[in-house]
C-alpha cells in the first residue's frame, strides 16, 4: 500500500486533516506536540470506477455511485520545529517517520495563525511563505546526517579491490527509500571524487538533497483556506510549484454530517445534499462550507491526496478479475479489487501486485473491456479491467 505522510509545524492542522481523511479518532489540540507518536490509518484516493460502463454498480464497499475510493496509508507525523534534524522537539523520531513515506503533504497554516515555532497567534500575524522551505531543509539535513554517520563504513569498504561506490551508497540509502536507480542518477549529475575519503560535507549534503527530491516528493497543502487572507494564498502559489488550498475543518464537518445521515457527501465532491432536519446554526455552518466548496471546487483534502498519488507519484488504478465477461472474481463479486500501480506497469506487474504466486505462475492476460488477449509487455492504463491467467489460483 502506498504511504502518504502529513508534515508541517505544530498547529498547522495535520491531525484535523488526518481525522477528516481517515475518520479515525486522534487528539486534536491548539498547542504544540498534541501528536507525539505518529498516527497511522487508511484513507483513499478517488477515481472513476469501471462499473460506470455496466448496467449496475459494482459490489465493492469502496464504490459510491460509480466513484471508486482506493485505499492508501496516511501517516500523521508530529509537528516539526526548526532544528528538528538535530533532535529538537523529538525531531529525529518524526523525521524517521517521514523517510518511510512515498510522498509528503506539507500542511501549511495559510491563515498565518501560528508562528515559526507552531505557537498560536492572531490570523495574519505570521507569513506562511516563510514555512515553505522548512520541511525540505530539515529533511535534507536529516538525510545528510544519516550519510555522515555511516560514511566511515563507506570509507572502510573503499579499501576493498572490488569496491563500488554506487553499491555502497545504495546499501546505505535504502533506509530512506532510495533505489539503485535513484543513487546512480544522482551520482551521474554530481561532481564528486571517486575516493570516499576525499568527500566533503558539501558532497554529502548535495547527495542527501538530491536523494530527498527523488524519493520524497512534496505537495504543499495551504490549510485553513476558509479563514486565510486571499493574499496569503496567492503569495503561497507564487512561491511554490504546487499549492492546494484546503480546509481540513470543513472536510471533517462534512464527513461527520454524512456519517450522521444529516447530509449526503462524497469526499472530493464540490457540493452535498441535505437529508435531515437541521437547526438554524447547523444550516448556517453548512451554507458557509458550501460557499467554500463553490470557491475551491471542494475542501482540498481529497484533491491533495489524489494529486499526490496520481500526479506526483504517476500511479494509476487497475482492476483484476477472474471472469472477463462479467468482471467478477471467483465468488461472483463485481470489480471487488483495485490496485494502484506506477506508470509503465504491465499485466505481469499487476499479477505480482495481486499475489506473488499469481505472478510466478503468470501465463497471459486479457483486456476485459475489449475482450481480447494483450501482450505481456503492454503498458496498462487508468481504469483497465484485466483478467490474469495464471497456473496459481
Amino acid at each position: 500500500m502506498l504511504s502518504i505522510a502529513l508534515a508541517g509545524k505544530p498547529n498547522a492542522g495535520k491531525s484535523t486533516f488526518y481525522t477528516a481523511a481517515t475518520m479515525a479518532d486522534v487528539d486534536v489540540g491548539n498547542y504544540p506536540f498534541t501528536t507525539i507518536d505518529a498516527n497511522r490509518g487508511v484513507t483513499h484516493v478517488r477515481t472513476e470506477c469501471p462499473c460506470q460502463s455496466l448496467d449496475e454498480r459494482c459490489d465493492s464497499d469502496n464504490c459510491r455511485d460509480g466513484i471508486r475510493y482506493v485505499p492508501v496509508e496516511l501517516i500523521d507525523v508530529a509537528g516539526l520545529v526548526p532544528g528538528a534534524h538535530e533532535g529538537r522537539g523529538l525531531g529525529n523520531q518524526f523525521l524517521d517517520e517521514l523517510t518511510n513515506a512515498d510522498v509528503i503533504l506539507h500542511v501549511v497554516d495559510a491563515a498565518g495563525a501560528t508562528d515559526a515555532e507552531g505557537e498560536p497567534v492572531e490570523v495574519g500575524d505570521h507569513d506562511p511563505v516563510e514555512d515553505l522551505d522548512f520541511i525540505e531543509t530539515e529533511m535534507d539535513l536529516w538525510i545528510a546526517s544519516i550519510v555522515e554517520r555511516n560514511w566511515e563504513s563507506v570509507e572502510r569498504q573503499s579499501r576493498s579491490p572490488d569496491f563500488d561506490i554506487d553499491d555502497a551508497l545504495v546499501e546505505m540509502l535504502t533506509g530512506v527509500g532510495a533505489t539503485e536507480l535513484d543513487v546512480s542518477r544522482t551520482l551521474r549529475e554530481m561532481e564528486y571524487p571517486e575516493d570516499p575519503q576525499q568527500w566533503t560535507d558539501d558532497h554529502r549534503e548535495t547527495l542527501a538533497s538530491d536523494i530527498r527530491k527523488r524519493t520524497k516528493p512534496i505537495v504543499v497543502v495551504a490549510n485553513k483556506a476558509d479563514i486565510a487572507p486571499e493574499e496569503n494564498i496567492e503569495r503561497l502559489r507564487a512561491a511554490a510549484e504546487t499549492v492546494i488550498p484546503a480546509s481540513a475543518d470543513s472536510e471533517l464537518a462534512l464527513r461527520r454530517a454524512d456519517e450522521a445521515g444529516a447530509i449526503e457527501y462524497r469526499p472530493g465532491d464540490d457540493d452535498f445534499e441535505i437529508l435531515g432536519d437541521l437547526s438554524d446554526s447547523q444550516r448556517a455552518g453548512l451554507d458557509q462550507i458550501r460557499g467554500l466548496l463553490g470557491e475551491l471546487g471542494g475542501t482540498g483534502i481529497q484533491e491533495s491526496l489524489d494529486y499526490a498519488v496520481y500526479d506526483l507519484l504517476d500511479h494509476f488504478t487497475a482492476y483484476p478479475v477472474q471472469d472477463d465477461t462479467h468482471w467478477t472474481d471467483g465468488q461472483g463479486s463485481v470489480l471487488p479489487d483495485a490496485f494502484l500501480l506506477p506508470e509503465g506497469s504491465t499485466p505481469t506487474d499487476l499479477a505480482y501486485a495481486v499475489h506473488s504466486d499469481i505472478g510466478d505462475g503468470y501465463l497471459h492476460a486479457v483486456d476485459a473491456r475489449k475482450a481480447m488477449r494483450i501482450s505481456d509487455d503492454q503498458q496498462l492504463e487508468e481504469g483497465d479491467v484485466i483478467k490474469i491467467v495464471s497456473t496459481a489460483t
